[in-house]
């Protein structure tokens, strides 16, 4: 990150939501290449769906000084931002769906399958939120975006 040009100490919370923000758009970008192995890594595929979503949206939450406890609970997570920004309700709705990404398909045993249409919904849904995120950013908060996170 360059240095602020007035010489002052970068913002903690701005340089959290950076974080939060690239970690999301890493988990995107994983989940897009996990679609073009052969065969592709669905279940994969889900978990880091999950995660930009969650990821994306406690950016939003730090961005807003929203408190929030450690949770993968997408409809926990969600509901704080459709206070904030009621607009975002039914995009926060859909999203909670992907909650038990963060771990039904991470462990053995008798997680449910997940089809290549289902895991291609999950990417363009994540995509979604972490795009409607970073846009309910304050200007400057949202930091440099890589080419390959933001390709539809």
């Amino acid at each position: 990150m360059s240095p602020d040009p007035s010489g002052a100490e970068p913002d903690p919370r701005v340089l959290e939501v950076r974080a939060w923000i690239l970690r999301a758009e890493e988990d995107l970008r994983a989940g897009r290449h996990d679609l073009t192995a052969s065969p592709p890594l669905l279940r994969d595929i889900a978990f880091h769906c999950q995660q930009c979503v969650e990821k994306s949206i406690k950016a939003f939450l730090v961005s807003r000084e929203q408190p929030f406890r450690k949770t993968h609970n997408l409809t926990e997570l969600g509901g704080a931002v459709a206070r904030l920004e009621p607009a975002l309700e039914s995009l926060m709705r859909d999203a909670s769906l992907m909650t038990e990404f963060a771990w039904i398909f991470r462990y053995p045993g008798d997680a449910p399958s997940i089809d290549r249409a289902e895991a291609e919904r999950a990417l363009e849904l994540a995509a979604r939120v972490l795009a409607s995120m970073t846009e309910h950013l304050p200007p400057g908060w949202r930091g440099p975006q890589s080419p390959e996170t933001m390709q539809a």
